[in-house]
Formats: C-alpha cells, structure tokens, sequence
C-alpha cells in the first residue's frame, strides 16, 4: 500500500473550500489586537489567546525590538549548549517569582513543555492520569512516555478517585489537568484533586497556557483557589497572556533540574528566541505594573456571558474569558462561523472529535483591550445572525 493513499483521499478541505465555508488557516492581513483585516474586511476578533492585549503594547514590542538589536534573530542552538542567554535566566527568575515557585525553566514551545516534562517525568512502571478534556499537548506527552495512560471523564471527582484507586500503590502517579480548559473556559477544581493526590500518593502538574495572566490576579488557576504550593508542577506558555512564543514549567529545584536533563524536547531543540524571550519578560514588567487588565478581561467576558445568555445561547459553564457557544451540529458550526465571519465577527469553530458529538461549538474568546462599544457591536451581530439561522 502506498503511505500516501490515505493523502490523496482526504478529500475534506476541498470540498470546504468549493462550498465556501473553510475556517482554517485564515491569512489575516492584518492583525491589532482586538479588530483584525482580513483583505480589507474588518473583523471584531473574538478568536484570539490574546487575553491581555499586549501584542500590541509599546513596551512588548520595544523589547522585542530591542532584542534582535543585541543579540540577533536567533541563538541557533539548544539550551543544553549554546542556545542559553543572561535573557532566559533573567526570565525564569521573574517567572519563579511570579508564579510563587522556586524554579521555571523555559521552552521554545508550550507544546514543548507538555511533551518534554510529562515523557522525561513518565517511566515505565508510572502511570499518568488525565482528565479526558486536557490539551493535546498533555496527551501527546503521555504517549512519548514509558508509562501507562489512564484518563477520566472531565471534571468527574468520582472517576478519577476510583481511577486512582486501581493503580497499584507501588505506581509512580502523575495527575495532569488543564487548569482552565480552553474550548469551554471551566477551570479544573484543583483544591478537591489536589485532596485526592495526596490521599493516593500522587504528584499533580497543572497546564495553565489559559489561565496564567488572567486567574488569580494574573498568577494563574492555582493561585485563583490559593493552592500554589499545592500543586507539585506549573506550566503556561508565552503565546497568550504572555504576547510572544515559547512557554516554561513551574516546580521544585530538584525536579526542574531533572526535567532540564531529561526532557528531550529541551534538548534537542533551539532555544527560545531572544525576541521572544524579551518580549515574554516586557509582558510580565506590564502584568506587574497594570495590575487591572486581570480584572479587565474578566469583566468584559462577564459582559458577554450576560449578553449571549439573555439572547438564548447556551454558553456552558465558563467563568473565564474563553465563552464557548454550544451549537451541536457541524454543518450549523461552520455555517455559523461562515456568517459571522461575513458579519464582521471571527470566532472559532470546534467540532467532533475535538468535542463530542453534539457538544459542537463556537469557541469565543475576550481580550482586557475590548471596548464596550465592540462588545456591544459583537452582541447585535449574534442576535441578527442567531435569529437568521434559526439557531435562538
């Protein structure tokens, strides 16, 4: 058999884009945060990661600038050898600070991060443990480890502790969770796991790619229930709330010295940017300096919640800026999305198997850059464009 055959009979996007309804791989012309461009259409963007609205601070930007001036594009090699900067090591010590952990350590990708401390972490004889809604990432990481991959259903108390009960004392165990899950913006409920952990003998690793800048102060999910030093190991990464590239892990000295030997994604890959680098680091000076653009993103994604309820959409669980409208059938999600798009809003369609079966959605996201009078405009275009789809 050919490897390729199954290649040349995906015939899925093609027959999307001759409908006119593809939602991927949009090439935006241009992008300012809370509007984008797409070939002269103007778009309120309601799609992004971009919680904090800090890819277009001047203090971002500068120190990216900046970056490339002293030290160039790139450092071309891995942090294992070349690749490490004064930059990187002034970072993860801010980070530590921030986060309230004794070490970081800082990768070039938060996929990286996920693959490279759960694989390193994971051994044969270990047993992982994640709830059935965690990022790829986290998956992907599991399997590039020796151990067993046991998974329970999402935010299910229950399951998880008869989970955890048919592992064998002996197991090493590694709970992973995201903190604040990114399709439906509920949080993970880290103070009743973190009880369980410690009943079973288990460490626990939080994935905060969507809660750190925005939970908690800006500190993370841990921090929002005041169990920072509970949880054994942080991750984030620096491509939303952070405004560049790149992400870190949060925990022990010990155990980050052993992920930084260990973790072959670290080590055989170049390090992060010094661009990036600077401009995760200026993200964290903004953080620490406004301290009201937390409180500002959650206000506005309360806003909408409001909105979009009082119109008749079902909007789940979330308490967080990420706002997702359950629609439940595909063809709907993306003709949705498509008149939307057309109406002047992106938002991002996620259908199965990213979601169950009839839990397809719109994935819509808030930044603490949102004015009132785009959020106002975004609620009229769902009422018009509900209302005209039969959707509310």
């Amino acid at each position: 058999m050919d490897i390729f055959e199954r290649c040349y009979s995906f015939l899925d996007v093609k027959n999307a884009k001759e409908t006119g309804i593809y939602p991927y791989f949009i090439p935006l012309t241009e992008n300012e945060g809370s509007e984008a461009s797409f070939h002269g259409h103007r778009l309120i963007m309601c799609g992004s990661n971009n919680y904090l609205g800090l890819t277009t601070h001047p203090k971002v930007k500068e120190a990216a600038i900046e970056a490339i001036k002293r030290y160039g594009t790139s450092c071309t090699g891995s942090r294992f050898l070349n690749g490490t900067l004064e930059l990187h090591e002034q970072l993860e010590h801010e980070l530590a600070e921030w986060v309230g952990k004794p070490a970081t350590l800082c990768f070039s990708t938060g996929m990286q991060v996920n693959l490279g401390t759960v694989s390193a972490l994971v051994q044969r004889g270990d047993v992982v443990i994640l709830d059935k809604e965690d990022h790829a990432s986290i998956v992907d990481g599991a399997r590039l480890g020796y151990g067993k991959l046991e998974r329970y259903i999402h935010n299910d108390l229950d399951h998880l502790e008869r989970t955890l009960q048919s592992i064998p004392e002996s197991a090493g165990k590694l709970i992973v969770v995201d903190g604040l899950f990114s399709m439906e913006g509920d949080l993970a409920p880290l103070p009743q796991i973190i009880a369980l952990a410690e009943k079973y003998g288990a460490r626990l690793m939080v994935d905060d790619a969507h809660g750190m800048g925005v939970m908690g102060g800006g500190h993370g999910t841990a921090a929002h229930f005041g169990v920072t030093d509970k949880v054994d190991l942080i991750m984030s990464t620096f491509s939303k709330s952070f405004a560049s590239l790149g992400g870190f892990i949060a925990g022990d000295e010990d155990v980050v010295t052993y992920i930084k030997h260990h973790a072959r994604a670290l080590i055989f890959s170049a390090s992060i940017t010094p661009a990036s680098a600077a401009a995760a680091l200026a993200a964290l000076h903004v953080m620490r300096d406004e301290p009201d653009r937390p409180a500002r993103v959650l206000r506005n994604a309360d806003k909408m919640r409001e909105g979009l309820t009082k119109l008749g959409y079902d909007i789940g669980t979330s308490v967080t800026p990420v706002v997702p409208i359950i629609i439940g059938d595909n063809d709907m999600t993306f003709l949705m999305w498509k008149t939307l798009f057309d109406a002047g809003v992106f938002v991002n369609p996620v259908i199965s198997p990213a979601v169950s079966p009839g839990h397809q959605l719109l994935r819509t996201s808030y930044m603490a850059t949102h004015t009132e009078a785009q959020l106002d405009e975004v609620l009229a275009v769902f009422e018009k464009v509900g209302k005209s789809l039969g959707v509310i």
